[in-house]
């Protein structure tokens, strides 16, 4: 069973827990009860209880949560929406029994209703907003809406602040609190309760662990007597055997340097690191570069047509790396390192692929080149940075970028010069 936190103040935490226990029986739920937003860092940080996934009651906490340990597929958080506003301003109208026209309003920058405020600024004579970040101190919010008040500027306050809004009601100021209703929480929590199913169905898919040592004839012929190959594969296997036991997957021989792990994509995913250190105490056993390929897929068969492709590519590369190719065609590179890159082989894009052909470029060549600047975040590139990254000849990428100009997917757009002397070196960009 998959424990799930969640977290957010202690009002949030319970309306939550209550409609997510209603909708689903088969999950643990673990609630994360916060004073103040500074404790969800501790709560990612050094949850108590470990959990599987993380509900966040708001964007508050759960940007806070990204900030501090990185994004996270485990992650997400109940969105609000301006339907909030539209009650707090009825709600209060009620209570006052007259509109209101004066408000003030806090809010994330750059998040949800930010440019949503302007619709509001017909019906209502002042409105005054306060964009601010998760760092943020709740005594400035408290104090912008209060100076607002004390100045009778506004008639009340709208926070996104639980803390704030119980500051703002006991010094006597009306007040509402932007929260997720019943229908946004319910939506949220159905959403992520699919994407626990997919998580589940994705982390139980087959995998297929090729590993090969290369150049094993080369090593069988040095070697001056039989049983000095013997005692190798011997410690081979016994490392192979460590490994298994780590991946919980079974070993099969399929000979002259070759193996198979056949485990499970959960197993494997979070055993990269084990399965790193492994293939580097492998390496230095047979004294020779060791290639790794996996394949993830439903079925036996695709898993291990998965991996064959996949350990081809590794046995390509200059230096030793892992290769996982995925159940959608998805390939990654040089996994678990700094440079790891995921991209894809195929597209169904027929016309581009026309492109592609009369250029002579491949399709996994052009999505390496294209997840790396995604990756990089380059507004622009020279072929020599293709070639540092790639691990390519400068002559190699130079090529590349040629074929590419010629059928446009790639432009010059400029020359800068990086040295006193030669010629300025060429910028490209994609088309």
């Amino acid at each position: 069973m998959y424990k799930v936190a969640v977290v957010g103040p202690d009002q949030s935490v319970k309306r939550i827990l209550t409609l997510a226990r209603e909708i689903e029986k088969d999950l643990e739920f673990v609630p994360f009860v916060y004073q103040k937003t500074a404790e969800v860092k501790d709560f990612v940080m050094n949850p108590e209880t470990p959990v599987d996934f993380w509900l966040f009651s708001g964007y508050i906490p759960y940007k806070i949560a990204v900030n501090t340990v990185g994004s996270n597929e485990t992650f997400i958080y109940i969105e609000s929406s301006t339907l909030s506003i539209y009650k707090g301003i009825v709600d209060l109208s009620a209570n006052r029994g007259k509109m209101l026209e004066r408000i003030s309003v806090d809010l994330i920058e750059s998040h949800f209703y930010t440019k949503d405020l302007l619709q509001f600024e017909q019906p209502l004579k002042e409105m005054y907003s306060k964009p601010f970040d998760v760092d943020i101190q709740a005594e400035e919010l408290f104090d912008f809406h209060y100076d607002l008040w004390q100045a009778d500027k506004i008639d009340a306050a709208f926070t996104c602040y639980p803390t704030v809004y119980e500051d703002l009601q006991q010094a006597g100021i009306p007040a509402f609190w932007l929260s997720p209703n019943r229908n946004e929480i319910l939506h949220t929590i159905r959403m992520f309760f699919e994407k626990i199913k997919t998580f589940y169905y994705k982390d139980t898919q087959i995998s297929v662990v090729t590993i090969e040592i290369v150049e094993y004839d080369a090593i069988k012929e040095k070697m001056k007597e039989s049983y000095q190959l013997d005692y190798l594969e011997l410690h081979l296997k016994k490392t192979l055997i460590q490994l298994c036991e780590r991946l919980d997957g079974s070993l099969f021989e399929q000979g002259n340097g070759r193996y198979a792990i056949f485990s499970t994509r959960g197993a494997v995913e979070r055993e990269i690191g084990a399965l790193i250190e492994k293939v580097n105490h492998l390496s230095l056993e047979a004294g020779s570069s060791v290639a790794v390929g996996i394949g993830f897929g439903q079925t036996v068969f695709t898993a291990e047509t998965n991996a064959y492709r996949a350990i081809r590519e590794s046995k390509r590369k200059e230096k030793q790396e892992i290769v996982i190719v995925q159940e959608d065609g998805t390939m990654i590179d040089a996994v678990g390192e700094e440079d790891e890159l995921t991209y894809s082989y195929r597209t169904d894009d027929k016309e581009f692929l026309a492109k592609l052909n009369e250029g002579n470029i491949s399709v996994k060549t052009f999505k390496r080149i294209e997840s790396l600047i995604r990756k990089m975040d380059w507004t622009s590139f020279t072929t020599k940075d293709l070639a540092i990254h790639l691990k390519m000849s400068d002559r190699n990428a130079q090529r590349i970028v040629s074929d590419l100009c010629k059928v446009n997917v790639v432009e010059c757009v400029g020359e800068e010069s990086r040295y006193s002397r030669g010629r300025p070196v060429k910028v490209y960009q994609l088309t």
